[in-house]
C-alpha cells in the first residue's frame, strides 16, 4: 500500500505514520523526565547529606553575626503557577523585606557582612535543595520568582509565564550564560531556550559549569 492511500476505516496512512511518531517522541519525552525526576531526587539527597557539616557551619556563623534567624523564607511560583515556600540561609538584615519588593543589586545595602560571603560561595542556596527533595524545585531549571515579579514581567515580556510550563531550577541556563546580573529580558531568551531544548544531557552540562561558576564566583553578589 502506498503512503497517502486510505486504509480500513477512513485514515490515511501518512497521517497514522505521522501519529506513531508523535506518540514515539511524547513516550521518550514521559521516559526523559521520569529520568531527570529519579536523578534529581538521588543528587539532591547526596548533595544533603553530604554538606550537613557546611550547614551547620553557616547557620552558627550568621546567628553569631547579629542573632537574627537563620533562614529566610519567601513565597516563590513553581511549576503551572503553583507556590511554595523557598528556604535560604540569611544574606540580608532582619528587616530587608520592609522597604519593600526590589531585586538585589551588587553591593545591596542590606547584605550582611556573612551574607557577602554566604553569596559569594552560594552557600546561602544549600537549604533549598530540600525544596528538591520536596518535588517543589529541580537541580537545573529557570530560576524560581515570586509573584510579584511574576505579575510584573508579564505585562511586558512575551512568553515570561512559559517558564511556569517546567519545574523551577537550583541553577539554570540564564545564570551559566549570563550571570545573576542579566536583565528580565535577557534571562527569558536563555530560559525559552532552555525549555525547549531540555534533556539530561543538557543538565549535566549546566551542573558542570554551575561548579565551575561556584569556584570562580562569577556573577556572585
Amino acid at each position: 500500500m502506498k503512503p497517502g492511500r486510505m486504509i480500513p476505516g477512513g485514515m490515511n496512512m501518512q497521517a497514522m505514520m505521522k501519529q506513531a511518531q508523535k506518540l514515539q517522541a511524547d513516550m521518550l519525552k514521559k521516559q526523559e523526565e521520569l529520568g531527570k525526576m529519579e536523578f534529581t531526587a538521588s543528587a539532591g539527597g547526596g548533595v544533603v547529606t553530604a554538606t550537613v557539616c557546611n550547614k551547620q557551619i553557616t547557620a552558627l556563623a550568621i546567628k553569631l553575626e547579629d542573632g537574627g534567624p537563620v533562614f529566610y523564607r519567601q513565597v516563590r511560583v513553581t511549576q503551572y503557577g503553583k507556590t511554595f515556600r523557598i528556604f535560604k540561609f540569611r544574606s540580608m538584615v532582619t528587616n530587608a523585606d520592609k522597604i519593600g519588593t526590589q531585586v538585589t543589586v551588587g553591593n545591596d545595602s542590606r547584605i550582611t557582612r556573612m551574607g557577602k560571603l554566604i553569596r559569594k560561595c552560594r552557600l546561602d542556596e544549600l537549604p533549598q535543595f530540600f525544596c528538591v527533595l520536596a518535588g517543589q524545585m529541580s537541580l537545573v531549571g529557570p530560576r524560581p520568582e515570586r509573584p510579584f515579579f511574576y505579575d510584573e514581567f508579564d505585562k511586558y515580556l512575551d512568553g515570561f509565564r512559559q517558564r511556569l510550563l517546567v519545574t523551577p531550577g537550583l541553577t539554570g541556563l540564564a545564570q551559566v550564560s549570563g550571570g545573576y546580573d542579566l536583565d528580565p529580558e535577557e534571562k527569558i531568551v536563555y530560559d525559552v531556550q532552555y525549555i525547549e531544548t531540555r534533556s539530561i544531557l543538557t543538565d549535566l552540562k549546566i551542573i558542570f559549569k554551575t561548579v565551575a561558576v561556584i569556584f570562580s564566583h562569577d556573577g556572585a553578589h
